[in-house]
């Protein structure tokens, strides 16, 4: 009798050992690769791709046999040990020891190392078997499956156990480490999670980087600052650069002067389309859908206190998920380019100390600003735009002219400043030089 017993026993873990198989490779096997598995003609291809097409209902099926039959397994193995030991105590403790290691080796580390080295192959198997099953079965494991989750705490129902985001990620990293995926693909999809936790101030233009236009200006010099600095859209502005009115595109104005000439000297007002406004602290992913369900390609930031605190556009927030878009006028360029004469082309984020050292300081700084570009815009009181220029004072007296030169890259920014010496403050040097 206890042979018979152990000899069910051991059937019951042979086919706990199959079904772990199965969910393992249940789990390594998408639809795209049953699909592919379907255009090779591999045999049994259509059977998988019944069964990936619905992973949840047969992991579920596949799960519900696994512990069934390790608790059936289990049962007898204690049977059989209350009728071989005469003390209750030494029998559960045997049972229990056999259980463990069998359920540890047979059903948990080495079906899955297979299951998980072949998937393609384990889950063509098991879909002969999990098909029909689960017809036999019916609703009973997703039945089950629902209890379950009623008695878990958390949101509602669920149609069967999901993994976290941590575990979907770290499925991502070991796809991109057995070379399913590229590892740029595996960065898109790590910045798609994180496009979920990051706020529109995080993705935005701010303020200080903003080329605006007032709202009384007319046609005609909107059309020029949109073609001095390379924007299409531009934020017009009312009272201050706080208020922002509403957005002019560059297609509007040139279809107005398209139709009338007449229409340059007209206000910048009659062309602008109302702002699109979202406050700073909104989701970046849900602003998105929001803006292609609007079709709106550009949004006004507002802070907590009412005030602009930047733009941001579609492409702003793509740019989380793809990196940085550039475009061919993008170019790497040499921090400082030696001109001749005491002139110099810089990169507008060139330090002002470096700046300095230049021209023969030992120290430059100001509290308002780091760089070169931001000096310009401190001197100017706006954002530079191509061509934009202005007289600054060194610390000795000495005066620069800065002048921005072409804008480049999607946000057309400034990318070089052009430095040369202006007034009589330069003659003495130059003649020690010359000395």
């Amino acid at each position: 009798m206890s042979a018979q017993i152990v000899l069910g026993a051991i059937a019951l873990v042979v086919v706990a050992w199959l079904a772990a198989c199965a969910e393992a490779g249940l789990a390594r096997v998408s639809s795209f690769r049953a699909e592919e598995a379907q255009r090779s003609g591999r045999r049994g291809s259509d059977k998988l791709a019944q069964v990936a097409a619905d992973p949840t209902r047969y992991l579920n099926v596949a799960l519900l046999v696994r512990v069934a039959c390790e608790m059936a397994a289990a049962a007898l193995v204690t049977y059989a040990c209350l009728q071989e030991f005469d003390g209750t105590t030494e029998a559960l403790l045997v049972a229990i020891g056999v259980m463990v290691l069998v359920s540890y080796v047979a059903v948990g580390v080495s079906p899955r190392t297979i299951g998980r080295q072949h998937p393609i192959n384990t889950a063509t198997v098991a879909a002969y078997v999990l098909l029909p099953l689960a017809r036999v079965m019916g609703p009973i494991p997703s039945l089950l499956i629902l209890i379950g989750n009623a008695l878990t705490p958390g949101k509602g129902f669920r149609r069967g156990p999901f993994a976290s985001e941590a575990e979907l990620r770290a499925l991502v990293d070991l796809a991109e480490k057995e070379s399913l995926i590229e590892a740029e693909e595996r960065r898109m999809v790590h910045s798609v999670f994180e496009l979920g936790d990051t706020l529109v101030r995080e993705v935005m233009v701010p303020r200080t980087d903003l080329v605006v236009i007032e709202r009384f200006k007319t046609i005609r010099q909107a059309l020029s600052l949109a073609l001095r600095s390379g924007f299409s859209r531009i934020p017009v502005s009312g009272e201050s650069e706080d208020d922002i009115v509403g957005v002019v595109y560059l297609k509007d104005l040139a279809r107005k002067t398209h139709i009338s000439r007449d229409a340059e000297a007209e206000l910048v007002s009659t062309a602008m389309r109302p702002a699109f406004f979202v406050p700073d602290t909104k989701n970046a992913g849900d602003l998105l859908r929001e803006m292609q369900k609007s079709r709106n390609h550009v949004a006004v930031v507002i802070d907590e206190y009412g005030g602009t605190a930047g733009i941001v556009t579609i492409e702003d927030i793509l740019e989380e998920i793809v990196g940085e878009i550039t475009d061919e006028y993008d170019r790497e360029l040499p921090p400082v380019e030696d001109l001749g004469e005491d002139r110099y082309r810089v990169t507008a984020r060139l330090d002002i100390g470096d700046l300095g050292e230049l021209y023969g300081l030992e120290s430059y700084d100001d509290e308002d600003v780091e760089t070169v570009g931001g000096l310009l815009a401190k001197a100017l009181g706006r954002v530079p735009i191509a061509g934009a220029s202005s007289v600054v004072e060194l610390p000795d007296g000495r005066e620069l002219r800065l002048t921005a030169e072409d804008a480049a890259g999607r946000r057309n920014k400034i990318v070089t400043v052009l430095a040369e010496p202006v007034g009589p403050a330069w003659e003495p040097q130059e003649e020690a030089k010359a000395e």
